[in-house]
């Protein structure tokens, strides 16, 4: 499987605290049949760059290759969307033109659509993050749909699934699931502790929803085609 979200890279944001933790979130991802995993840290108004960043990633991975673990780390981050398209294309995922676009997590903001489109059109291609922990499309879904619409693809958190984030997020992002309004499962990992790297769980949650095939799609196929930067269609 490949996680597309995880806060794994060590003492970066409110994710891995030290090198040993990161280590140890790579043990549960490999042990829950995760091969890669995109090292997605916060990127907000205070931003790392991209070097660092890189940097960053390429150390972990050495030491994961040292020591032997079948684990590997791209880069990506977890852009927030009040950032403008030239500062969001420095951030992408494996150096292509998907990236994770995180909204505020109070509301969705009226100029969404506005917002969108002027990455779309700069070619950019959004991946909107835990809509489903979203208050305002938990309660006006169609707002995603309209994202959707727009160009836009949809992550939704794995643990959301099995009730991790609550009741009214379980809901959504079965009911995002059932409209096939989503496209990637991801862990959204933070700790080793009680955020964990895990997506067997949701995928088992996805299968009763949506069936075996494509509930496995969202975390193979769909962001296979992604790394390779290819349409998610082929």
């Amino acid at each position: 499987m490949i996680d597309i979200h995880c806060h794994i890279l060590p003492a970066i944001d409110d994710g891995s605290s030290s090198l040993e933790e990161s280590l140890a979130m790579a043990e549960i991802a490999i042990a829950d049949g995760i091969s890669t995993i995109v090292a997605t840290p916060h990127i907000k108004g205070e931003v790392h760059l991209p070097q660092f960043l890189l940097q960053q990633v390429e150390e972990l991975n050495t030491v994961l290759k040292k020591r032997g673990y079948p684990l590997d780390i791209l880069t990506g981050a977890d852009v927030s969307a009040m950032l403008p398209p030239q500062e969001i294309a420095r951030y992408t995922i494996n150096g292509g033109k998907y990236f994770l676009l995180e909204f505020p997590h109070s509301h969705l903001p009226m100029n969404a659509n506005q917002m969108v489109f002027e990455m779309l059109l700069a070619g950019l291609l959004p991946i909107i993050t835990h809509p489903e922990r979203n208050p305002t499309i938990i309660r006006e879904p169609e707002r995603l749909f309209s994202l959707v619409d727009a160009g836009c693809l949809v992550q939704v958190t794995a643990g959301s699934l099995t009730g991790n984030f609550g009741q009214d997020s379980k809901d959504c992002a079965a009911y995002l699931l059932k409209m096939g309004q989503v496209h990637f499962l991801a862990s959204d990992a933070h700790s080793a502790t009680h955020r964990r790297p895990v997506l067997s769980e949701g995928v088992e949650a996805a299968t009763a929803i949506i069936g075996e095939q494509a509930a496995h799609k969202l975390v193979t196929l769909n962001p296979a085609a992604v790394l390779a930067g290819r349409s998610l269609d082929g």
